[in-house]
C-alpha cells in the first residue's frame, strides 16, 4: 500500500472502522429497542423520536465544529476524545432510569460520535493514497454497511436476551479496544494555516438544526398553526440566514460556503441529505411498524430488517472492482435512483398485509445505499483541498446526520398525522383517542374494530412515508446524476504532502506522532 511515512496505516484503519462501527450501529441497535424501551420506560410517540434525535442532532451540529477542531489541533487527538466521551455516555444511557436521562445521554453520545465522524475520512485520507486510498475508503464503506447490517440482529438480540440496557453497554468495550488502538497507532496530523473557532457559525448552526427538529416534533401536539410552532420554525429559517452571511464574513469558517459554487460539491451534498433523510429516516418507522403493528419481538423485528441491512455491506464488497468504472455522478446518482425506487416499494403495505410484502423493497433499497455509500466518501474528499481534508469528512456526515435528524422528525409527522386521520375517520374521536393508545403500546387487545382500524391506520400511515421520502431520495438523485464532474475534483496529495502538526505540508521533516 502506498502511505504516509510514521505511522501504522493498517492499526489506524482498525481503529478507524472500529469507531465508525461503534457509533453507526448505536443507531440501528436503538431503533431496535425502540418499542422495548417505550413500554419499560412509559415513554411517548415524541419521546421515541427524541432518542434517535437527540443523537442525531447533537451529531450533525458539532461534527463541522470537531472538523475544524481536529485541523487545528490534530485528528489522532479529536478521534481519541470522541471515542471516550461516546463510551462514557454508552454507560450513562445504560445506567438510566427514565426517558429523560437517556435522551440527554444520548446527547451526549452525539458530542463523541461528533469528533469521531468528523476525523474518519480524514485519518484515512492522511495515510492512504492512490490506490490503496481506494481500497480503504472501500473497506471502511463496508463498515459503515455492516454496521447498518448487523445492528438490526444485534440489538433483538440483546434486547430479548439481557435487556434494552445491553444495547448500550456493549460499546464499553468495543469503546476502550479503539481507543487504546488509536492511541498506539495514529499520527496527529492538522491543518498548519487553522486559526480562530468559528464559535458564531457553531451557535447559529446548532440553533436553526434544533428549532427545526424541535417545530417538526411537536407540530402535530401543538397544531401547525399554533404561534410556539409558527415562531420556532420562523425562528430556525432566520438563524439559517445568519449563519449563511456569518460563515462569509468569517475568515476561517467552519463551512466553507464558497464550496457551493463548485456544482459537484452540491451535487453529493443533496445527494447525501437525501439518502439520510428519505431511507435512514424511515428505519424507526419500519421497527415500530415490525414490532407494534405485525406484533413481532425485537430479535423477530431485527431479522426481518436484514434483507436490506445485509446489501448494505455486502454490495461494496461484490462490485467494488467493477463500480470503479463507473463516473462519480452515474454512481452516486444511479445508487440513489435505486435506492429510491426501494423506498417507493414500501407503498406495498396493506392492512392485512404480512412482513414479506416489505421484502422487494428492502432488497432493492439495500442494493442502492450499497452502491451510494462508498460513491459518497470518495466523492467528498475529492471535492475539496487536501490539506481541509478534516473539514470534508466533517461536512460529508453533517449532511448525512443532517438528513437522519430531519428525516427522523418530519416522516414522525408526517406518520402521526396520517395515523390520527385514518383513526378519526375510521373510528370516530372518542374510539380514536383509545385506538391510538393501542397503536402507541403495540398491544394486540381490544375489540377487532379497534385492532382493524389501527392496521389500517400504520399501513396508511407507511404508504404516504414511503411515497414522500421516495421523492426526495429521487430529487438527490438526480442533483447527483446532473452536477458531479470530475474536472471538480482536487487531486489526491502524495505521501510528502500532508501536514504534520507543526510541519508544514510538503515539508519532508520526518513525521511526529
Amino acid at each position: 500500500m502506498s502511505h504516509s511515512p510514521g505511522g501504522r496505516p493498517r492499526q489506524t484503519l482498525l481503529a478507524v472502522c472500529g469507531g465508525t462501527f461503534m457509533l453507526l450501529v448505536d443507531v440501528t441497535i436503538v431503533q431496535v429497542a425502540l418499542p422495548t424501551m417505550q413500554r419499560h420506560l412509559h415513554a411517548s410517540f415524541g419521546d421515541l423520536q427524541w432518542v434517535i434525535d437527540a443523537y442525531a442532532l447533537v451529531l450533525a451540529s458539532f461534527i463541522l465544529t470537531s472538523g475544524a477542531l481536529a485541523d487545528r489541533y490534530g485528528r489522532k487527538r479529536l478521534f481519541v476524545f470522541g471515542v471516550a466521551v461516546f463510551t462514557f455516555a454508552s454507560f450513562l444511557c445504560g445506567v438510566s432510569t427514565d426517558m429523560t436521562m437517556v435522551i440527554w445521554s444520548r446527547a451526549l453520545q452525539g458530542v463523541g460520535g461528533a469528533a469521531m465522524f468528523a476525523t474518519g475520512l480524514a485519518l484515512i485520507g492522511q495515510d492512504f493514497h492512490g490506490r490503496a486510498r481506494a481500497r480503504a475508503i472501500a473497506l471502511w464503506g463496508a463498515t459503515v454497511g455492516a454496521a447498518v447490517a448487523v445492528g438490526p440482529l444485534v440489538g433483538g438480540l440483546l434486547t430479548d436476551g439481557l435487556g434494552w440496557r445491553w444495547i448500550f453497554f456493549v460499546n464499553v468495550p468495543i469503546g476502550i479496544a479503539t481507543a487504546a488502538l488509536a492511541q498506539r497507532s495514529m499520527r496527529n496530523v492538522s491543518d498548519p494555516d487553522s486559526s480562530s473557532l468559528d464559535v458564531i457559525g457553531l451557535v447559529l448552526f446548532s440553533g436553526a438544526l434544533f428549532l427545526l427538529v424541535f417545530g417538526l416534533i411537536r407540530a402535530n401536539v401543538l397544531g401547525w398553526s399554533s404561534p410556539t410552532i409558527v415562531g420556532v420554525l420562523a425562528g430556525a429559517a432566520i438563524a439559517l440566514g445568519a449563519f449563511v452571511v456569518a460563515e462569509q464574513r468569517h475568515e476561517r469558517a467552519m463551512f466553507d460556503l464558497s464550496l457551493f459554487r463548485r456544482p459537484s460539491f452540491t451535487g453529493v451534498s443533496v445527494g447525501t441529505f437525501a439518502i439520510g433523510a428519505g431511507m435512514f429516516g424511515l428505519l424507526p418507522y419500519f421497527t415500530l411498524y415490525l414490532q407494534n403493528d405485525l406484533g413481532y419481538s425485537p430479535l423477530q423485528g431485527g431479522l426481518r430488517l436484514l434483507p436490506c441491512t445485509v446489501l448494505c455491506f455486502a454490495v461494496p464488497l461484490l462490485l467494488r472492482n467493477h463500480l470503479e468504472r463507473i463516473s462519480p455522478a452515474g454512481l452516486l446518482g444511479g445508487g440513489l435512483a435505486i435506492s429510491a425506487i426501494g423506498v417507493a416499494l414500501i407503498m406495498l403495505v396493506g392492512p392485512a398485509a404480512g412482513w414479506t410484502v416489505l421484502l422487494p423493497g428492502f432488497v432493492v433499497a439495500g442494493v442502492g445505499i450499497g452502491v451510494s455509500n462508498p460513491a459518497i466518501a470518495r466523492i467528498g474528499l475529492a471535492v475539496v483541498p487536501p490539506q481541509r481534508t478534516g473539514m470534508a469528512s466533517g461536512l460529508s456526515n453533517t449532511f448525512r446526520v443532517g438528513g437522519l435528524a430531519t428525516g427522523v422528525a418530519a416522516w414522525g409527522a408526517v406518520f402521526e398525522d396520517r395515523v390520527q386521520a385514518s383513526l378519526q375517520a375510521r373510528l370516530g374521536r372518542p374510539e380514536a383517542a383509545m385506538a391510538r393508545q393501542v397503536a402507541a403500546a403495540g398491544l394486540r387487545h381490544g375489540s377487532p374494530k379497534v385492532v382493524r382500524a389501527v392496521s389500517h391506520a400504520f399501513a396508511s400511515g407507511m404508504d404516504e412515508l414511503a411515497l414522500v421520502a421516495a421523492l426526495v431520495v429521487f430529487v438527490g438523485a438526480i442533483a447527483a446524476g446532473t452536477m458531479i464532474r470530475r474536472r471538480d475534483f482536487h487531486p489526491a496529495p502524495g505521501p510528502q504532502g500532508i501536514a504534520e502538526t507543526g510541519v508544514p505540508s510538503g515539508d519532508l521533516a520526518p513525521a511526529r506522532r
